[in-house]
Order: structure tokens, then sequence, then C-alpha cells
């Protein structure tokens, strides 16, 4: 793993697709242990945390997850998900936040020296070339120790890092089978990934 203490490093995290990735590895994130762990090793400036919610009449299931994150150093990005019946009749969510984390990461691109994104979605592939013609580093988190695998061979290749998060998450996951007692003061995990009946897209397409 390649981290520098005086880079200036944001971190774009696209929260399906590691709730996808942790899941499949039998992990759950501690987002505040996330956050220490690469402020720790880098001059990280800001950490957008993407998702989209679904909303019941009263109540989002997530707000616990996106309330804690807001006020704990993450800077949230959210757009409402969209419940709709297939052709099939089955129940499926769409909510996709690739243009959000595009436009972030061009964005900051100018302003930082690295990038790290959380996500192993083949269609990011162009977005990470067009940020390293800026200068800036781009670092991949996700796993090919998942199963499936959920980091795309494209996007893979293009990183100038990838960082498997099956290693890299001893830092700051925990075994789901981890005793309830302990997970006490641990921030929330739920995700909207949890209402969803299937995911949207395939992330190796």
């Amino acid at each position: 793993m390649n981290l520098k203490k005086d880079e200036k490093t944001c971190l774009f995290i696209d929260g399906s697709s590691l709730y996808s990735t942790s899941r499949g590895l039998g992990f759950d994130v501690d987002y505040k242990k996330l956050l220490d762990f690469f402020t720790s090793k880098s001059h990280v400036i800001r950490a957008y945390y993407y998702a989209a919610i679904l909303d019941t009449e009263d109540y989002s299931p997530l707000k616990p997850l996106t309330d804690w994150l807001s006020y704990n150093g993450y800077f949230l990005v959210t757009k409402p998900a969209r419940e709709f019946t297939d052709s099939t009749g089955k129940r499926r969510v769409k909510g996709n936040m690739d243009i959000e984390i595009a436009v972030d990461m061009l964005e900051m691109a100018p302003h930082i020296d690295h990038a790290i994104l959380f996500s192993g979605d083949s269609d990011f592939r162009r977005l990470v070339e067009a940020v390293q013609r800026q200068g800036t580093r781009v670092s991949v988190v996700s796993s090919m120790k998942s199963s499936p695998p959920l980091i795309g061979d494209d996007l893979r290749r293009q990183a100038d890092q990838f960082l498997d998060l099956a290693t890299l998450g001893a830092h700051f996951t925990r075994r789901q089978m981890e005793p309830a007692r302990l997970r006490q003061n641990q921030a929330p995990v739920r995700h909207p990934a949890d209402q969803m009946s299937e995911p949207e897209d395939d992330p190796l397409s």
C-alpha cells in the first residue's frame, strides 16, 4: 500500500459498492476507524460518502448512518432512490450515484494529489483516466477475493494502485459474527442496499 503522509487526499466512497464488497467478505465497516486510518496515512482534505436513499413515508432506515457520517467528518452526498416494478413483477430500486461521484472527482482533481475511489465498477475507468490526466494519482478500493470478485479488470488496470478490501479492511472492519456486546459505541452500518431486492448494475460491466 502506497499512501503518503504529505499528499492531499480525497476519499470518494460509493456507499452501495463498499457495503456490497464488505458484506461479500463477511465484514462490517467501522466508518470512524476508516476515516481515522486514512487520515493517519495521508492528508485527507475531504471524505465523500454517496448514497441513494429510499424514503419510506416517515423514516429512512439509512438515516442513523447518514446522520452519524454528516456529524463525524464525512461530506454526505445523497439523492432519492426510485422504487419500481420491472416487467416480471419484481420490486427493484434504482439509485445510481455514478454521475455525482464523477462530477466531484473531476472538480476536486486540480486541488488534490491523490483520489481514493471505493468502487469496483468498470464504468469508472474513463473517469479515473481523466483524473490521472490532470496529474492526480488514483487508488481504487474493492476486492478480488469476494465471491464473485467485485472489481472490474479495466478499472483495476487503469488505477495507479489497487487496494483489496480483504487485506486493507483489517484496519477498519469487524467480522459480522462478532458478538453484539462488542459492537457498542460503533457507527451504525445500515445501508440502502439492504432495501434492494437485486443490485441495479453488474459492477464488472
